[in-house]
This record gives C-alpha cells, sequence and structure tokens, in this order.
C-alpha cells in the first residue's frame, strides 16, 4: 500500500513538473515573440528628421512675407540675344588632341560643331515659346522667389488624378522633365498625376540664396512648404541626382504626407556588410543578395566604382571647395559654359562616350534641347549659385548628417538604369530605404533618365504608384 502511495506520489510530481515545464516553455516563447515584435516594430517604425527653419533672403528676416503665388512667363530680348551672339563671335578656341575624344573633356573640334549650330541655327525665341506651353508660376519662401511649373492632366470622367513633384539635379533644369510631362498626365487605367516641378534655389528662374548653408535639407523644407501652398496633403515624390536627396529628405521630413518615393539615383551605407558582399559577391552572388545583374554591373568594383569615379569626379571637388573661382570663366563665356555643362550629358548618360569624337550627344538628344537646357543657365546667370549647392553640401561629412544617420519609411520604388555612374544593389539598399515596393533594372539609360528615357521612367514610375495604391502604408 505504501509501495502504490508513492508510486502516486511520484506520478503526481511528474505531472506537475511537466505542467510547469510547459508553461515555462509558453512564458518563454511569448517572451521571444513579444521581444522580435518590439525589434520588428522598432525597425519598421517611421522615424523622421526635424524640419528646421531658415531665411534665404538679403538682409534681415522681416516680421511676415508674402505667400501669394505669381504666374511666371519665361522671356527674351534682342539685347540678349546680341549679347550671346558677340561673345560667341569672341570666342578663343583650343586645339583638341589628336584621338582625344572626350576623353580629356568636351572635344574643341565638335564644340565648334556645336557652336556654330547655337550660332546660326538654334533659335531662342523658338525654345523660349516652347518653355512657355507650360504654365510657370513664382512663390516666395524663405525669403526667396520660387520658380515651378504646375502642369494639370485634361479632365477625364472617373479619372483619380495624383500630385507629383518631380526634383531635377545638376547640370541640369525643369526643362528635363519635358518629354515625361505628357506621359504622366496622359489618364492611364484611370490614373493621371497633377505635375509639379521646381528649380532647387539658385537653379535657372530660382532666386538664388544669399546667405550660406542652403543644403538639400533647405531644399527640402522649402518644397514642402511649396505643396502645402499649393494644397497638396499627400503627394508622391520623384528625383534623381541632387533631386534623389531632396525628396528623400522630404519623405524623412515629412512621411505622412509622401505617399511614395521614387529615385532613379540612390546610394548605400557604407559598413561591415557592404564589404563582406564585395568580398564574397563576385563568387557567390546569391549570399549576398546579389542577381546576376548586379555582378555585371558592379565588378571589377575598383575600376568601375573607384577608378571611374575618381576620373569623373573633378567638377565634384572643384564644386565642393572652390565653387566661385571656377565659375567665374563659365558664367562669363556662353561657348566655356556649354562645354562645362554639355560634357556631363555625354559621359554620364554613357561612359563609353568618352571614345567618341562627338562625345556621342547627339545619340539620345538634340542640339535643340542640350542648348536650351544651357540657356537657362546662360540668361539667368545662375551657374555659379548653382555649383555652391556642391560646397553647402559637402562642407562637412554629408554621411555624418542626421538624414544620413536616418532611414526612410516610405513606400519606395528604384529605377536602376545601366549607365548610371554607380550602381546600388537592392540588398545595399534597403539598409537605408526601409519599404522598398519595387526595384527595376531598366535595359538602357543612364543619370538624365528623364530626359534620355523618358517613356522607361514614365513606366517604372507608374507601376510603383499602382503597387502603393493598392498598398497603401499608412503612418
Amino acid at each position: 500500500m505504501q509501495r502504490l502511495d508513492f508510486i502516486k506520489q511520484a506520478f503526481l510530481s511528474l505531472k506537475i513538473g511537466q505542467q510547469q515545464q510547459q508553461q515555462l516553455l509558453i512564458g518563454s516563447t511569448l517572451a521571444v515573440g513579444g521581444i522580435l515584435a518590439y525589434l520588428v516594430h522598432k525597425r519598421r517604425e517611421a522615424k523622421t528628421i526635424p524640419l528646421g527653419e531658415g531665411w534665404w533672403g538679403a538682409g534681415e528676416k522681416p516680421l511676415s512675407e508674402d505667400d501669394t503665388i505669381h504666374p511666371f512667363e519665361v522671356q527674351t530680348s534682342d539685347q540678349e540675344i546680341e549679347d550671346l551672339y558677340e561673345r560667341i563671335d569672341r570666342t578663343r578656341y583650343t586645339g583638341s588632341l589628336e584621338e582625344g575624344c572626350f576623353q580629356y573633356g568636351f572635344n574643341s573640334t565638335y564644340l565648334k560643331n556645336v557652336v556654330s549650330y547655337w550660332r546660326h541655327t538654334f533659335d531662342w525665341r523658338k525654345q523660349v515659346a516652347i518653355l512657355n506651353k507650360y504654365p510657370h508660376f513664382k512663390t516666395k519662401i524663405e525669403g526667396l522667389d520660387v520658380h515651378f511649373i504646375r502642369v494639370r492632366p485634361p479632365h477625364r470622367e472617373g479619372q483619380r488624378v495624383l500630385p507629383l513633384m518631380l526634383v531635377h539635379g545638376w547640370p541640369g533644369s525643369f526643362y528635363e522633365f519635358y518629354k515625361i510631362l505628357p506621359l504622366l498626365t496622359e489618364t492611364q487605367d484611370d490614373l493621371a498625376f497633377e505635375v509639379i516641378c521646381p528649380s532647387i534655389p539658385g537653379y535657372g528662374f530660382s532666386e538664388a540664396p544669399h546667405k550660406q548653408g542652403f543644403d538639400t535639407l533647405a531644399a527640402a523644407r522649402v518644397f514642402l512648404m511649396l505643396m502645402e501652398r499649393l494644397g497638396f496633403s499627400q503627394f508622391y515624390l520623384q528625383g534623381g541626382d541632387w533631386g534623389s536627396l531632396i525628396t528623400t529628405n522630404m519623405a524623412q521630413m515629412k512621411p505622412q504626407c509622401v505617399k511614395g518615393l521614387h529615385l532613379n539615383m540612390f546610394v548605400s551605407k557604407k559598413g561591415l556588410k557592404m564589404l563582406l558582399s564585395l568580398l564574397i559577391g563576385p563568387y557567390l552572388p546569391f549570399l549576398v543578395g546579389f542577381t546576376r545583374e548586379d555582378v555585371r554591373r558592379l565588378f571589377p568594383y575598383l575600376e568601375k566604382n573607384v577608378y571611374e569615379i575618381l576620373r569623373e569626379s573633378g567638377y565634384l571637388h572643384i564644386q565642393a571647395t572652390k565653387p566661385d573661382t571656377a565659375g567665374c570663366g563659365v558664367n562669363d563665356s556662353p561657348v566655356g559654359l556649354a562645354a562645362y555643362i554639355l560634357e556631363k550629358f555625354s559621359t554620364w548618360t554613357d561612359l563609353k562616350n568618352r571614345d567618341l569624337v562627338d562625345g556621342g550627344l547627339e545619340r539620345k538628344f538634340s542640339l535643340d534641347d542640350l542648348l536650351t537646357n544651357v540657356m537657362i543657365y546662360w540668361t539667368t546667370g545662375s551657374i555659379v549659385s548653382s555649383m555652391r549647392f556642391y560646397k553647402e553640401n559637402l562642407k562637412t561629412n554629408i554621411e555624418k548628417r542626421v538624414d544620413s544617420r536616418t532611414g526612410v519609411f516610405v513606400p519606395t520604388g528604384l529605377a536602376a538604369f545601366p549607365g548610371e555612374l554607380m550602381h546600388c544593389p537592392h540588398s545595399w539598399a534597403r539598409t537605408r530605404l526601409r519599404n522598398i515596393y519595387s526595384y527595376s533594372y531598366l535595359p538602357r539609360g543612364g543619370h538624365f533618365a528623364a530626359f534620355e528615357e523618358p517613356q522607361l521612367l514614365a513606366n517604372d514610375f507608374v507601376q510603383f504608384v499602382k503597387k502603393v495604391e493598392v498598398s497603401p502604408f499608412i503612418f
């Protein structure tokens, strides 16, 4: 009997122990699950950067600022054109090296052909009329007259119209978007866009800052204020070059306003993950999230992403240090300005263009379009202030700025063009861009995507927007 009682007590103890173990296991599982959920939540948590404030006008900040939006029209005059011709006629050319092509910069022999077209065939009055085909406006923000165009789609029954801001970079302008605008304002599957294209302050028809410190953060704040002034509480953004950083900053400052961010230029954070992927990627790309196309575009890494960048970034070092010194010459000479700007439209479209006598310029662009962009800089005298934008952003380590240390959590679409100066794989991009809805390898095109391949960029952007509209991200 005692033996039976002992067995019964042992069995009960074992049962209680098993129950305690089960409870401990359940508790541990819940705890681990809670920690993981918290970590995921923290990773997905929408973080923002400070909006800040500024005043970039001349003199002291007034007590109030006129927020009226004024119509604006691009104009020219006989005097402006005659001055251009006189300066062109006085140009002193440098002889080009034999077989130098574009390896030393803009080829002098081909430059004479471009300038001859500019002087005798190019019709600036005609191009001014083309610029004015879309409505232009100006409004005062933080002491600066900010220029923009606003293009509304034709009204159609049942269509949804979504607001969109397109932001250019250097040495481009709002004119880069003139070929993509019709593609975006046409209704596709009951979807169309109302497009705002501003000029970055210091570029083209936007007033240049009178004070030091106007960087991408300041430009982002100004453009957010512009969209608010136009009555848009939520909108899409698209950008390349400086425009990619400005629109990214806008998404970081007010993510609740940005329905989606689409970029055709994007970079990654440096770190151990990047280093390991560079070591392993050429041999076992799948282990580091690379595709075959990533490997083709990235490697050999030193040649494509170090030596090539060194060859093509001399302008950056000048503009990030002493922009006013170099700017004196190109601001005074229209031919010097054209050579300085158009060389970028050659090389940044395709690095192989350096081996061509004409730089391949007319393979993707017409001289009328290229010279119209140059004329926007020339007639406004804005090349120096546009160059200063590099100094303002790079006078300190940009990687230590608050925006570089903060993720981007809005829905993001990435268009990777093969001719872009640096390729950034999806696995690298997501270290900073935390909510990538689409990543596309485009078959052709380079740095000036909207100018070079408007249809490809428009298609990619529209497909991205459709994904966001089906599954929007709520803050």
